[in-house]
C-alpha cells in the first residue's frame, strides 16, 4: 500500500498488522534526548518545536553523513525507548511512528485510544533506507548533533504495520502463527 505522510485518519483506519507499505512524504525524525526535551518543553509549559499533531516520527539510529551525502545510514532504532514519552505525544495529535522493535502495553493501548499506527523499518538495512530520503532540514536540538530533530522527506519509505487502532500486534500475532503447542511436541 502506497500512503502519503502526513497520514489521513482514514488511511490509518485502513492499515492493519502485518501490511506492507511505502510511505512518501514528509516525515520526522526524533530519538529519546529529543523526546526528553520535548516532554520537557511540554511540562514546562512550552510548546514542541513543530506541530506535531497528524505527523510520523521516525526513531532513526543517529548516523552523520558524510561529506557529499545528503544523510548517513538511516536505519530505525529500538522503540521502546520512546515509550515513555509516547502517550503523551499520541494525545497531542501524533498519527504515527516509525522504529524497531515491540512497544509496551501502555503505548499499545494508547494507539488504539488516539486512533494512530506503529509501522516497523528493517533493522539492518539503513544504507538502504537512506536512499529513500530525499530532502532533510534541521528542525530543533542542533546541539543533539545526529539525533536533533529532522524534517525529512522520503519516497517509497519501506515499512510494516506493527501495531494497527484495532489493537492488533504483530509481534503477539506473528510469534502466535509458528507457535506449537506444547503436548504437539512430545
Amino acid at each position: 500500500m502506497h500512503v502519503i505522510s502526513p497520514i489521513g485518519k482514514q488511511v490509518i483506519n485502513k492499515l492493519r498488522v502485518g501490511d506492507a507499505a511505502e510511505i512518501t512524504g514528509v516525515i520526522y525524525v526524533a530519538r529519546d534526548m529529543a523526546h526528553q526535551r520535548m516532554i520537557e518543553a511540554l511540562d514546562a509549559g512550552n510548546g514542541l518545536p513543530f506541530d506535531i499533531s497528524g505527523q510520523t516520527i521516525y526513531y532513526m539510529g543517529p548516523s552523520p553523513a558524510k561529506p557529499g551525502q545528503l544523510i548517513g545510514s538511516a536505519g530505525p532504532t529500538t522503540s521502546s525507548r520512546m515509550d515513555a514519552y509516547t502517550p503523551r505525544l499520541l494525545s497531542l495529535g501524533l498519527r504515527a511512528m516509525i522504529g524497531k522493535g515491540a512497544r509496551s502495553d501502555e503505548v499499545k493501548k494508547a494507539i488504539v485510544e488516539y486512533k494512530t499506527v506503529y509501522f516497523v523499518a528493517t533493522g539492518g538495512a539503513g544504507a538502504l533506507i537512506s536512499k529513500c530520503i530525499k530532502k532533510v532540514d534541521i528542525v530543533a536540538y542542533e546541539d543533539l548533533g545526529a539525533e536533533a530533530i529532522l524534517r525529512i522527506e522520503v519516497d517509497q519509505f519501506p515499512v510494516v504495520v506493527a501495531n494497527d487502532v484495532y489493537g492488533g500486534d504483530l509481534y503477539i500475532e506473528g510469534k502466535a502463527k509458528y507457535q506449537r503447542p506444547v503436548e504437539a511436541m512430545v
